[in-house]
């Protein structure tokens, strides 16, 4: 049996799920820096969702306006689903927000046409967004899960209870460090130009026990799909800019 189902304080059943979850996405590429019974548990914890935006939904390339060229449906079709699942689990609706370094309108258009509930925009000090969705929404980091790339984005991955880096190539010594200093709990197989969000959704899905009935669910567009999707559609997208130091509404 793998070396995380002993001591797991879960049961064997749920050990073994989580390991068969892994086995999956192992074989895919994706590198588990946290025991995969340990992510299920922290699941059960998570109330609110933090994306990068460029590098993680995105190649990060950018157009001489500063504007990113696209996004996947793919992504956003894992990103519903991923809140649809944390919904049924909590009775509740996760809040969601999109975090970026930089001036990306295509982030803003993507997140209201989503429903998120928030883009923060041309944030240097990202940790600064972590301070304002305690808050804006009275969420603790340890009720939060994360997905980045970059340099600039490991302020917020050391506050969050959970982690994913997204891979690239060419940043292994960024890879390396961030394994070393415990600020990640998965690296993805996929990178950013390859739906790496996507992996990302349904892996905390399959961890959770919940990506089999919230696909049938969302096939059916049963009453608690339609309930839930009532629920995500009346989110307004608020979005808010860093500013001497502080967060402020745009």
């Amino acid at each position: 049996s793998p070396p995380w189902s002993a001591g797991s304080g879960l049961p064997v059943t749920a050990a073994m799920d989580a390991a068969s979850v892994a086995a999956t996405f192992t074989e895919l590429g994706g590198s588990f820096v946290c025991p995969p019974v340990v992510l299920a548990r922290h699941l059960e914890k998570v109330q609110g969702l933090v994306f990068d935006w460029d590098g993680v939904f995105t190649t990060a390339a950018k157009q001489g306006s500063g504007a990113v060229t696209s996004f996947s449906e793919a992504d956003s079709m894992g990103t519903n689903m991923l809140r649809f699942g944390l919904w049924r689990r909590g009775g509740k609706l996760p809040a969601t927000v999109i975090v970026t370094g930089e001036n990306n309108p295509t982030a803003v258009e993507f997140a209201q046409r989503e429903h998120f509930d928030a883009v923060y925009m041309g944030v240097r000090n990202k940790h600064h967004v972590v301070q304002h969705l305690e808050t804006q929404w009275k969420l603790v980091p340890a009720q939060l899960a994360c997905v980045f790339d970059d340099i600039n984005d490991l302020p917020v991955a050391a506050a969050c209870l959970l982690r994913v880096l997204v891979r690239r190539a060419a940043s292994p010594l960024l890879r390396a460090l961030a394994i070393e200093k415990k600020l990640c709990d998965y690296v993805t197989a996929q990178d950013g130009s390859n739906h790496a969000v996507r992996e990302t959704c349904e892996l905390m899905l399959g961890l959770m026990g919940e990506f089999d009935a919230v696909v049938a669910s969302r096939t059916a567009v049963d009453d608690d799909y339609q309930l839930y999707f009532g629920q995500r559609q009346s989110v307004t997208t608020s979005v808010f800019v860093e500013r001497q130091g502080g967060i402020v509404p745009l």
